[in-house]
């Protein structure tokens, strides 16, 4: 079940750096109509789709306490991603500059990440 998870995971993040190099390098070299720039923008999104794919597979393969942990972690990670970005959301009404979204869920996995090692520690 490991074996399959890390293999599925390389090879969807080898793809996903390829596609972002490559859709960063064709963006920057050429010119395309909006409808292309936006399909090219997006392109590095499907490996992505394979990512979330492996660790679905990987949470459905682990036994019950994992699966608890994880969704306690996820839980804990997106209720506090919400509750930074939507009280960031008002310090922007005072003039605070604008909170890229791109950011989003980089924080979320990070939140992830450490509720992920507090979870673990209490269920050990």
């Amino acid at each position: 079940m490991r074996q399959r998870y890390i293999r599925d995971m390389v090879r969807a993040m080898a793809a996903y750096v390829i596609v972002l190099v490559a859709s960063l390098t064709v963006l920057r070299s050429y010119e395309f109509a909006r409808f292309w720039q936006v399909v090219i923008s997006l392109s590095p999104a499907v490996p992505v789709a394979f990512v979330i794919l492996a660790m679905l597979r990987a949470l459905r393969d682990s036994d019950e306490l994992q699966q608890r942990v994880q969704l306690l972690a996820t839980s804990f990670s997106a209720a506090l991603t919400g509750f930074v970005t939507f009280g960031y959301g008002f310090l922007e009404n005072i003039g605070f500059p604008e909170f890229p979204t791109f950011l989003v869920f980089p924080m979320l996995v990070a939140f992830w990440g450490i509720s992920l090692g507090y979870f673990n520690k209490r269920y050990q």
